[in-house]
């Protein structure tokens, strides 16, 4: 593969481009990213004993979807410089010349308050701070601190997307508890196999731009061998809900198929180290563990809400 940097051709700034459209604003806040964010949240705050009045449920949903969307935005400003240099994110705002670097910076900032200072004035404290402590923790340690500097950058930084079934708990409860700090576990457990995943058949977006992703520092099979041993742990975490009560026979029955698949992805990537074969395999283990993490929390929900009917 030849390490010759991306061109790109360079944007023209016009009267349509300048100050962008709201589909560029909407593409600042990653909204695949806020979808995932939001569906954990929910589950965390359908999952709390006590229920929560569905107004103010609506509206934590609401602080939580603006404060991961500002996330993004602050996201895509700091990485402005290597996003115009990766295939994968060329074609984002920035980079696109749809929106400068200062608006976005502006927008993020803008609705990190607002989404933070309505949580927890309309909610409660607890989760308006873990809120600003979950966009302070994307945005500083992981953005700014650790992306660029180390390969664990995904292992620290994971936590960031691992805080919002907390948030949505707190915003329940006023509060966090064993439950709320399981489903932390889950998500900061699987961010490392699924991000490494991708980054074995992206490594070389990540060498051109410098980011020291583990398969650029310590190779692929090193990588391998690292998303088989988070996944051993990830397994038994993701069923663990079963036996605290959290979740049920279903549950447990989904979760422990799941589970088996995703170890038996995790094992033919750590089996299959060259060729085209290699790369697909990575992209499969990707794209389940997107499956995997879904269906976990989407049967959480589902059984947390056949209960509230029946009760």
């Amino acid at each position: 593969m030849s390490d010759t940097p991306l061109v790109l051709p360079q944007p023209v700034a016009t009267a349509e481009t300048l100050g962008g459209e709201v589909g560029d604003y909407i593409a600042l806040m990653k909204p695949r990213v806020m979808s995932l964010v939001v569906f954990t949240a929910l589950v965390g705050m359908v999952a709390a004993p006590g229920g929560i009045h569905p107004v103010i449920g609506v509206i934590a949903l609401l602080c939580i979807a603006i404060g991961a969307g500002a996330s993004g935005a602050l996201n895509m400003w700091y990485d402005a410089d290597i996003d115009a240099r990766m295939a994968r994110t060329a074609a984002r705002p920035i980079p696109r010349g749809r929106v400068t670097a200062h608006e976005a910076l502006v927008f993020g900032s803008v609705l990190s308050f607002f989404s933070v200072a309505t949580l927890g004035i309309l909610v409660n404290w607890t989760a308006g701070s873990l809120l600003a402590l979950t966009i302070a923790f994307y945005i500083f340690v992981y953005t700014m601190w650790l992306k660029r500097r180390t390969p664990q950058n995904i292992v620290i930084g994971g936590a960031a997307g691992a805080f919002p079934p907390m948030v949505g708990w707190a915003a329940a409860t006023g509060g966090v508890s064993l439950e709320s700090v399981l489903l932390f576990l889950i998500i900061f457990f699987w961010t490392p196999p699924h991000f490494w995943a991708l980054a074995l058949y992206r490594v070389r977006d990540y060498e051109r731009v410098g980011v020291p992703m583990l398969p650029v520092v310590a190779g692929p099979d090193e990588t391998r061998r690292q998303i088989l041993l988070y996944s051993l742990i990830l397994v038994p975490l993701g069923i663990a809900p079963y036996f605290i009560g959290l979740g049920g026979l279903t549950y447990a029955i989904v979760s422990t198929v799941l589970g088996a698949v995703f170890l038996w992805l995790a094992h033919k990537v750590w089996r299959t180290r060259t060729g085209r074969e290699a790369d697909a395999i990575a992209k499969q283990l990707f794209t389940f563990s997107i499956l995997y993490l879904f269906l976990l929390f989407a049967v959480l929900l589902g059984e947390q809400l056949v209960k509230r009917i029946l009760a």
